[in-house]
């Protein structure tokens, strides 16, 4: 059985089996709340983790990590993946309501993740290491860069997409966002392929 993880991501995804899907969670990452069989998993990603594993061999007998692209759409799926790979994209936002509505652990540091383009292809490995409940309206500049893999106006195209989201995502259920809502912040870092 796989470790089921979560960070909850900017938009909303589709789902690839008939457990909770991400519609009902809100989430970006088509890992977060299904489960997937190895049969379903691109041969790349298993060999993206045995190339890592080669060159890190204190992970050889851990469990493969969850693989999944970001988005619910070909086109944004593959650019944030182009911008985790090149190091751009470093964070991810989530609603912390949704967490306590599906009683959902927050992430936590150290996991791993695969993160593919929208056709499950590997394009890198990342870890978390900062996860952070910080109010909508108190979100930093420098956390917004990081989300949104640009430092070109990078708070105000944060808030509006991350508004945006939350607002279509909540009005399913008959609630609105807040200035003062919860974001689950994380922060992560790409960890393969290293940079050469």
């Amino acid at each position: 059985m796989r470790h089921i993880s979560i960070f909850l991501f900017l938009i909303l995804i589709g789902c690839k089996n008939e457990t909770k899907n991400k519609r009902e969670i809100g989430t970006e990452n088509q890992s977060e709340m299904t489960t997937e069989t190895e049969d379903e998993i691109d041969k790349s990603v298993s060999e993206m983790w045995n190339d890592f594993t080669e060159s890190n061999p204190e992970f050889k007998n851990r469990e493969i990590p969850e693989s999944d692209f970001f988005h619910n759409n070909e086109k944004d799926a593959n650019r944030l993946a182009e911008l985790t790979l090149t190091g751009k994209k470093r964070a991810s936002s989530g609603l912390y309501s949704l967490y306590e509505q599906y009683n959902v652990d927050l992430p936590s540091v150290g996991t791993k993740q695969i993160v593919t383009d929208f056709n499950g292809k590997a394009k890198a490995i990342i870890e978390n290491v900062s996860v952070d409940t910080i109010p909508f309206n108190k979100i930093s500049q420098e956390y917004a860069e990081m989300d949104m893999g640009t430092d070109i106006e990078p708070l105000e195209k944060w808030k509006k997409a991350h508004w945006d989201f939350f607002e279509s995502f909540l009005k399913e259920s008959g609630d609105k966002p807040t200035e003062d809502m919860l974001i689950v912040a994380v922060e992560f870092k790409k960890i393969w392929p290293k940079n050469e």
